[in-house]
């Protein structure tokens, strides 16, 4: 029996995985759905001594497990490799580069959308001028289209042309490939429409309540149908999606950067135990040992204990409780707690990465880069879809086609298959709303482990607490007044 046991613990020891030695944060440009994801995590596991690789869409962040050394060229190269941009980044949060960055990505979205919006309005108009009755076609409507289409088409809509282009390029398309590919199907269509009508049938009018009504003709002629009004409208649909992604981007780290906001930039360290003044320090300059000053209404600036002095402490940060705590010589105190009446001096212990607050903040950034199942299930089915969705659209021209349609109902059946099939919240909604929970969670002192426990927690029904006195809601509040007889 001792010799079965024995072998199946060095089974176990056998297969357990290589030790995780090293974990480094990068900082990811470009990715705009889980198609983009799945090939950045795969370039990064690709890589010898990578035991495994995270990345999360809502914060631009990925997170790579090393087993072995290696430098970090080599995993920006793999990352570059893969067509997007990466750096390697040492803060949790969002530094003030990634902040500024995505400003400025959330100010060229919006200025896109609006150009797009603002020039969408009129093609519509003209498009569908001769459709109402009694309202007559535009002169020369396909012409007047064509004039505010080309800036919506290559000025909003550079960035989807773009990602076309390089999905190409690189045999990986993503949503971009679809979104552009759509879109410049039906602007070229349309141009040619318009400017060789012979090439796509002689110009055709539809029929409504009033009789044949010429669409986009002059002088009460039919011309060539044009989609124009599709391609622009769908740029600024797709265009107010990725307006609301940006501004999910922007605020995904804001409730870590609360956290962080609660430690004091500086702190007062002093030279020695006679030293009553002491200077003020950058917060990042401390180390273990140091011996700080502390006074009344700072908030501590590391983890510590107090050398001498008395003073009452607001915990409220760390453990929920509104009524301060009395603290003295020996007392250990936290680094972000807020001091309220009394000065002391206190020797720094817990400093940097080491500190509460730093672990708290630590253990929220792994919640967000972890990934619940349904995120897990999208980034699997986002690596076979965009090809998928190809080839269903060029099996529907092609059926179109062969039965008769025309070229112009076949290319409209391509385009509808293309943009419909763009789920780019796919691929952000899941992360977007962990790193919204997570850090909400953590601004209220609740901390959650990973996505997977907060995508179970949706199952619970019964909640029980194990504690001592009474739940309360985190402040004094007035209950009774009793006046005492006289």
């Amino acid at each position: 029996m001792s010799s079965f046991v024995s072998l199946q613990s060095i089974r176990r020891e056998t297969a357990a995985p290589p030790a995780v030695t090293e974990i480094v944060r990068l900082r990811v440009s470009g990715m705009h759905c889980a198609s983009c994801v799945g090939r950045v995590e795969a370039a990064l596991t690709s890589l010898p001594g990578v035991a495994g690789a995270a990345v999360n869409l809502a914060t631009q962040r990925a997170e790579v497990q090393l087993t072995s050394a290696l430098e970090p060229a080599r995993i920006l190269e793999a990352v570059r490799a893969s067509g997007y941009d990466a750096h390697v980044v040492e803060s949790p949060v969002a530094t003030d580069d990634e902040v500024r960055e995505r400003a400025e990505e959330l100010s060229a979205v919006r200025r896109r959308f609006v150009l797009a919006a603002v020039l969408a309005a009129p093609i519509f108009a003209i498009a569908h001028a001769g459709m109402i009755p009694g309202v007559p076609a535009v002169p020369n409507g396909n012409f007047w289209q064509l004039l505010f289409a080309i800036p919506v088409q290559f000025v909003s809509g550079w960035p989807f042309v773009r990602g076309m282009v390089r999905g190409f390029a690189r045999r990986a398309p993503d949503m971009d490939t679809l979104v552009g590919l759509g879109t410049l199907t039906a602007f070229t269509y349309s141009l040619i429409a318009t400017v060789w009508p012979a090439a796509v049938g002689e110009g055709h009018a539809m029929h409504g309540p009033g009789g044949a009504i010429a669409i986009g003709g002059a002088g009460g002629t039919a011309s060539s149908h044009v989609y124009f009004d599709t391609s622009v409208t769908i740029v600024a649909l797709i265009l107010l999606g990725r307006l609301l992604e940006a501004r999910a981007k922007a605020g995904a780290s804001q409730a870590m950067r609360a956290l962080l906001d609660l430690r004091p930039r500086t702190a007062r360290r002093l030279r020695d135990a006679a030293d009553t003044a002491g200077e003020d320090v950058p917060l990042d300059a401390v180390q273990p040992g140091d011996l700080l000053l502390v006074r009344p209404g700072e908030r501590i600036p590391v983890d510590g204990v107090i050398e001498d002095g008395r003073s009452s402490v607001d915990q409220a940060m760390l453990t929920g409780e509104p009524m301060p705590v009395e603290v003295q010589a020996g007392s250990r105190v936290t680094g972000a707690t807020l001091n309220q009446t009394g000065s002391f001096r206190m020797r720094a212990e817990r400093v940097g990465a080491d500190s509460m607050l730093m672990q708290i903040v630590a253990m929220v950034e792994r919640a967000q880069t972890s990934k619940a199942a349904v995120q897990s299930l999208a980034d699997k089915i986002a690596a076979v879809f965009v090809p998928t969705v190809m080839a269903i659209a060029l099996a529907a021209f092609a059926a179109w086609w062969v039965s008769g349609a025309g070229l112009s109902a076949s290319l409209l059946k391509l385009v509808a298959v293309l943009i419909v099939a763009c789920p780019c919240a796919l691929g952000l909604a899941t992360p977007t709303a962990l790193i919204v929970s997570t850090g909400r969670g953590a601004e209220l002192g609740l901390l959650v482990r990973d996505a997977r426990a907060l995508e179970s927690a949706a199952a619970v029904d019964t909640v029980v607490f194990d504690k001592t006195g009474t739940l309360t809601r985190g402040a004094p509040q007035l209950t009774d007044v009793v006046c005492a007889p006289a």
